[in-house]
């Protein structure tokens, strides 16, 4: 697959640049410039992402970055059996549990969220940072919902990091998917509140928790380009009345008979936070 000319390869992260110190330069060279390539198109087209964890894959297999990166792109893919199989790979290469919440919510993507829950209460929890608890809960809650266990789901998400008033990192996120289940419980008014505690803590925009805080408050959005394209069909009916009116007849029959029509289209879409991890 081609890479831009302005991809370099060196950025990497250091511990991944590490990592490829084992392979022959121009072979290292080739892996990181793939792997910036992945990071640079895992959200916006998945797709090519997973084309580029691909070549890196046939590279360098026994590389643990690289078997991650593959991991990654296949989840964002929803290939969810392949991005287990990837994180399994890569866990068993490095050793770190950092994984093991994504894993699981790859098995929430395979359709078995027990397995998550089972993996939720393992052991090696308690070996992940603040923030890979944190991502556990989620995946846990999200495979209550899953399984139908609404006030479960609700329950799963009350911690000390959700009421804590500090931002990090994940704090958007959580607030947000214990709004999203207040929600679907029917509790309208805690939902708006959590809704609008995810907008404070959502600095960069990674949930539209916003959005969904202007539905429940009523408010909807009208698209300019489509409110534009409104106003021009308008202009265009009205000169077609002008036309027809100018061509009829002496005897005032009309020449030509056309009917003007409308269509209005509303679309509404709804997030839901979704977690997966699988176990080893």
């Amino acid at each position: 697959m081609p890479i831009p000319e302005d991809v370099t390869g060196d950025e990497i992260d250091k511990d991944v640049r590490q990592e490829l110190q084992s392979l022959p330069k121009t072979l290292a060279e080739d892996v990181a410039k793939n792997l910036v390539m992945v990071a640079r198109l895992i959200d916006e087209d998945p797709e090519g992402a997973y084309g580029y964890s691909k070549v890196a894959l046939r590279l360098a297999s026994r590389v643990a970055a690289v078997r991650e990166a593959a991991g990654f792109a296949a989840y964002a893919s929803q290939k969810y059996s392949e991005a287990l199989a990837e994180f399994r790979a890569a866990r068993r290469m490095s050793g770190s549990v950092e994984l093991w919440p994504v894993m699981a919510d790859c098995e929430r993507g395979l359709g078995r969220p027990e397995k998550a829950l089972e993996m939720a209460g393992a052991p090696e929890v308690q070996k992940l940072d603040k923030a890979g608890q944190v991502e556990m809960r989620l995946v846990a809650a999200g495979a209550r919902r899953d399984m139908g266990q609404l006030d479960a789901a609700i329950v799963t998400l009350q911690s000390p990091e959700l009421a804590s008033n500090s931002v990090q990192p994940w704090t958007a996120r959580l607030r947000y998917a214990y709004a999203d289940a207040l929600l679907a419980a029917g509790r309208e008014g805690e939902a708006r509140e959590w809704f609008a505690k995810a907008v404070e803590a959502d600095r960069d925009g990674s949930t539209d928790a916003s959005d969904r805080l202007a539905e429940l408050d009523g408010v909807e959005f009208v698209d300019a380009l489509d409110e534009s394209d409104s106003e021009n069909d308008s202009d265009s009916q009205a000169e077609s009345g002008t036309e027809a009116r100018s061509g009829r007849d002496d005897d005032g029959d009309s020449d030509d008979d056309s009917d003007d029509k409308g269509k209005g289209v509303k679309s509404a879409e709804s997030a839901d936070v979704t977690a997966t991890d699988d176990e080893d």
